[in-house]
């Protein structure tokens, strides 16, 4: 059995279950060995109620206390059940779970597998905890079991049981030979797929993970070192000339440009008017000013008599672009000729504006994806601008500069990443780092609680909406059973509309919904037309609301310091006064420590620093820093060691220094192609 094989050739993957995998990206044997699991059970021997360390998902074996209560909240059904021991006592709860009661009966013995959490005075609770009878545990204990991502119908049973009887015949063709694998301490391809999926320990798992992370990593810089190539080789026939427009809008602008504003512009500036064609990365903290640099640009394209297009993440960012940028013409008299191009745009609309686009009488184009379709057709496109280019790949940025002849390419980040690591993942851009502040700006005020304070930060959420501000809500799932005793998306959603009066308008986001869903959701958001938003890390992107003074983080240890750095970028972009709450479910000194340089720091690229400090090995199953790169497994943070690496050979490869098969080079290109690097 090898990689391209249909997963209809595994035993008992029927016509049905085909379709069910294919629902998430499964068609090939491949595809399935490379569905890694998100985390793992470690079914530890229960404790008593006094050993119980909140923060961790433990076993314990107690008593019923009395009889379950069922209580209603708004739609939703809670049941409430006391338990302990000889040591002590704990509270129990499941949401939508009425039927657990009549498993409950007062006095009887059971095994409580779940989160642990502190509830009020200091007792210890459990939300959502699976039961299990002595003897079911038994079996469990001591393995690691794969917990994978699911959709409907598709069970973890059924993915572990088709992954056993592939893997006991996969033939996995490793590309990397002995004495590479020796050079760079890396398992042979194979093993590393059967314990990734089917590990021993903690040793098995981060071996694994060391040499697929590795692959992940080398298929991505070899392409990007290779992009870098060509990017050298595109000769501009017609290079700008210095616009004196600019000059006048730095002047006539209501505020100074800061020192590395002003640097990072020139460098721009000058990039514009070479025969090479410009690929330049600006990276800044939110806030930092990328946005009027980018306007600046198109502005001298545009008075070149040449058309700038910026593409963004989404389409209330892309929005929000094209009103600013209105504006600023309309304030300042720049007679610019913009246009907004976005996939919900009505068919006539589309044809019109693309109409325009050709003809060249638009002169500058802001959009979403759109902008790179067939259909887009550029009159003189000279400069291209990526917003939040992490969201983009290397190969989109591609399609949209192959639009014009000799375009020069201009991709800005606010994600916080440290130069050494920045100059091996944007080997194919110059990197302009603005490190300076705007004066005047009101700094977040941070604080890191226990779950013990959530009622105090539902007041606080309430009060602040009361006074006309909204607030966001972070989980890290979508859904429960995606990982274990971690808040999700739609759960919370319900609770926290139980909690909050009925005039507080709560909505839920998260990307498993549709495009046009999500559109409209945040739409409403930023319309004010919904108070709090609970969602995922989809919002760490694409949505600017300064009225928005509110960022609850739930399970916060979960999440990398440049992530929530990010995540904290949501609020603070108005005039009032903003708010970060990081609440933490982990009572670990570790994780404290991690979570108090945010408490004390709104330095994008001093908390980057520390993320690579505090994050070691060892941290397998949290939340991924997903804000810089959608690797499946990789993490530019917890992995830097691993992306040197690889950074280090695909130097070596590109030199031809080092021959790799590409066939099998191909299988990981392939799976990175789709991604949104």
């Amino acid at each position: 059995m090898n990689a391209k094989d249909s997963i209809d050739s595994v035993k008992g993957v029927g016509a049905k279950t085909t379709a069910l995998f294919s629902k998430v990206q499964i068609e090939t044997v491949g595809q399935l060995v490379r569905y890694f699991p998100r985390d793992y059970d470690h079914f530890e021997a229960p404790v008593t109620v006094q050993e119980l360390v909140c923060g961790r998902v433990m076993a314990v074996r107690a008593c019923v206390v009395g009889t379950p209560s069922t209580v209603r909240a708004r739609g939703l059904v809670i049941t409430h059940a006391a338990a302990g021991d000889a040591t002590g006592n704990l509270r129990l709860t499941w949401f939508r779970m009425p039927y657990i009661r009549n498993a409950l009966p007062a006095g009887t013995f059971h095994i409580f597998r779940g989160m642990v959490k502190r509830g009020a005075r200091n007792t210890f609770l459990m939300e959502q905890p699976r039961l299990f009878s002595e003897e079911e545990y038994a079996r469990l204990s001591g393995t690691w079991q794969p917990r994978y991502a699911l959709t409907a119908g598709l069970t973890n049973n059924l993915f572990i049981r088709c992954m056993g009887r592939v893997l006991e015949q996969f033939e996995a063709e490793d590309y990397l030979n002995e004495p590479l694998r020796r050079r760079y301490r890396l398992l042979p391809l194979g093993e590393a797929l059967k314990k990734i999926h089917f590990p021993q320990g903690a040793e098995d798992v981060q071996a694994a993970r060391r040499r697929l992370v590795f692959d992940e990593f080398l298929a991505f810089l070899v392409q990007i070192k290779r992009q870098k190539v060509l990017n050298d080789q595109v000769i501009v026939d017609r290079p700008m000339a210095a616009a004196a427009e600019t000059d006048a809008l730095i002047d006539a602008l209501p505020y100074r440009l800061t020192g590395a504003q002003t640097r990072v512009w020139h460098e721009v500036e000058e990039d514009l008017q070479k025969h090479v064609a410009m690929n330049r990365l600006v990276q800044g903290d939110v806030g930092s000013g990328k946005t009027i640099l980018a306007f600046l640009a198109l502005l001298m394209c545009a008075k070149n008599g040449r058309q700038g297009c910026l593409m963004a993440p989404t389409e209330v960012l892309a929005a929000q672009h094209y009103e600013a940028l209105v504006q600023l013409s309309d304030t300042y008299g720049l007679s610019l000729h913009p246009v907004l191009l976005t996939g919900s745009l009505g068919a006539k609309q589309k044809r019109e504006i693309q109409a325009r686009i050709a003809s060249g009488e638009a002169d500058i184009v802001i959009g979403t994806h759109a902008l790179i379709q067939e259909k887009a057709k550029y009159r003189d496109l000279a400069l291209v601008v990526t917003d939040e280019q992490h969201r983009f790949g290397v190969r989109q940025r591609e399609t949209l500069a192959n639009k014009g002849d000799g375009v020069h390419v201009l991709v800005m980040s606010a994600t916080p990443i440290p130069r050494t690591l920045a100059i091996v993942l944007y080997g194919d851009l110059q990197i302009s780092v603005l490190d300076e502040m705007p004066k005047n700006r009101l700094p977040i005020k941070n604080c890191v609680v226990d779950t013990s304070f959530r009622k105090k930060a539902y007041a606080f959420i309430e009060a602040q909406v009361n006074a006309g501000h909204q607030a966001y809500v972070i989980c890290p799932m979508v859904e429960e059973g995606e990982m274990e005793g971690v808040e999700n998306v739609l759960d919370y959603t319900e609770k926290l509309k139980s909690a909050l009066p009925d005039t507080v308008r709560i909505a839920a986001l998260h990307g498993r919904m549709k495009d046009g869903q999500k559109q409209q959701i945040m739409d409403d958001f930023a319309a004010h037309r919904t108070d709090v938003l609970v969602s995922t890390t989809v919002i760490e992107v694409g949505i600017d609301v300064p009225n928005a003074t509110v960022m609850l983080v739930e399970n916060a240890e979960r999440f990398g310091l440049a992530q929530l750095h990010q995540l904290r970028g949501r609020v603070g972009r108005g005039k009032e006064q903003s708010f970060c709450i990081f609440m933490t479910g982990d009572d670990s000194g570790q994780n404290n420590k991690r979570l108090d340089v945010l408490n004390h720091s709104n330095d994008g690229f001093f908390i980057a620093g520390e993320d690579l400090k505090l994050r070691g090995p060892g941290d397998l199953f949290g939340i991924r820093q997903s804000g810089a790169l959608d690797f499946a497994l990789g993490d530019i943070y917890q992995d830097s060691d691993v992306l040197l690496l690889a950074g280090e050979l695909a130097d070596r490869v590109l030199s031809g220094e080092v021959v790799l098969p590409e066939e099998e080079m191909g299988l990981f290109q392939k799976e990175i192609d789709y991604r949104s690097i």
